[in-house]
């Protein structure tokens, strides 16, 4: 699940893209609203985390200009001030959810599986296909055979290809959404991680297999 982050304070930003990466999110940083509304235009993101006061457009402008674009993306506020009225404006506004500074960490992150999850059915956490479940909260593999609990990349990439089974997602589509269109990563970073999910896969005799198309993608398909 692909996030961006809209926090002017440096240290605090840097502390929470360490801690939703830790949690297998993908995140996106930015330090002012114009720069959330250029990245949320150029790419595409399961949610956004605003922070309310921000240079050159506010947090509630960003989110204001987001829904009259008809841009239903999940948000959640952050903001340093307690006053009810702040919370009202930014709900009645459109966002998803609040939190106040300062917050605890594994508030902030219940928070985000509670507003990611109203996108779509319950059921959208659990994906299965052949033999294989992937759980999306718990980022748990499973097979009737064992299970494993995926690392970050591992588990998005994988998370891709079954949301889309049997069809080939390219090496640079991984590279953008799960790294990022800034990222310096190389094509072969991709290779490794896939590498890594094919030793579980065989691991858990799973009735699935990733399979190479050379020089663009990979795709998952079901063994005959």
């Amino acid at each position: 699940m692909r996030l961006l982050l809209a926090e002017d304070e440096i240290e605090l930003s840097n502390a929470l893209v360490a801690i939703l990466k830790h949690n297998n999110y993908s995140v996106d940083a930015v330090y002012n609203g114009q720069d959330a509304l250029d990245y949320l235009e150029a790419e595409n993101y399961d949610g956004v985390i605003l922070d309310i006061m921000m240079p050159k457009v506010d947090g509630l402008t960003v989110l204001k200009q987001l829904r009259t674009q008809g841009n239903n993306i999940p948000v959640l506020m952050l903001t340093a001030k307690s006053e009810i009225d702040d919370r009202v404006l930014g709900l009645d506004s459109g966002a998803d959810d609040y939190l106040t500074k300062p917050f605890a960490m594994k508030e902030l992150l219940a928070r985000i599986r509670a507003m990611t999850r109203r996108q779509g059915d319950v059921s959208d956490m659990i994906i299965n296909f052949e033999n294989i479940t992937l759980n999306r909260l718990t980022f748990e593999l499973s097979s009737p055979k064992g299970s494993f609990r995926l690392a970050n990349k591992e588990f998005q990439i994988l998370e891709m290809l079954m949301i889309n089974p049997n069809h080939l997602i390219s090496t640079d589509r991984f590279l953008e959404k799960i790294w990022g269109y800034d990222s310096d990563a190389e094509i072969s970073v991709v290779w490794v991680y896939i590498s890594y999910l094919r030793k579980k896969l065989t691991a858990l005799d799973a009735k699935v297999q990733i399979k190479a198309s050379r020089n663009i993608g990979y795709s998952l398909e079901a063994v005959l």
